[in-house]
């Protein structure tokens, strides 16, 4: 049961970064985010889109996928990759902060080290900010997503209400700009 219920949510998880893969070839000036559940994925759309263009998006995510690319399922902005680079640029900041405040032998931290570890931890964070892309995009390939739909069927395509949570991505995502928000529940059996 929980090993169906995690590949359902993979399998979606993958037609999603495929959909929004989609519409990336075919349309500019918008962003998208989602969510991926066992009975199928949500997708909020910031921009100008008609709800025929998700459709069409979908669908052809879902042909392209079942043809073999499986490369649509891995997305670079995907929030397994995003979690990735803030978790290692997060410790490797803090092991240089760590390893400057044991060489300064200070029972408490002071100014100085923060000063003194501010560089080793800049270069520590840029060099785990550029090893963490590759290795986020092979932890989403390896766990997150499995791109052989197998038996999975898109069943609908259906337009919602934006809630809370799309309505915070607007804010974070369309960084103020004026774009139409939409929301869309696509539900998958199989």
């Amino acid at each position: 049961m929980l090993r169906t219920t995690i590949s359902r949510t993979r399998r979606n998880h993958a037609l999603e970064h495929a959909t929004i893969h989609m519409l990336s070839e075919r349309h500019k000036n918008f962003s998208a985010q989602g969510n991926s559940t066992p009975a199928g994925f949500y997708l909020n759309i910031y921009g100008n889109l008609t709800e025929e263009d998700v459709v069409e998006a979908v669908h052809e995510a879902y042909r392209r996928m079942n043809n073999g690319e499986a490369h649509l399922a891995v997305h670079p902005n995907c929030g397994t990759v995003l979690l990735t680079t803030a978790t290692m640029v997060t410790l490797a900041s803090q092991l240089a902060f760590a390893i400057e405040h044991k060489r300064q032998r200070q029972s408490s931290v002071t100014p100085l080290t923060f000063l003194g570890a501010l560089p080793a931890a800049v270069l520590a964070g840029t060099v785990a900010l550029i090893v963490s892309r590759p290795l986020g995009l092979s932890l989403q390939a390896r766990f997150t997503v499995e791109s052989d739909l197998g038996e999975l069927q898109v069943t609908r395509v259906q337009k919602i209400a934006p809630s809370p949570i799309t309505r915070l991505f607007k804010f974070l995502l369309a960084a103020g700009r004026d774009l139409d928000m939409t929301a869309y529940r696509v539900d998958t059996a199989g």
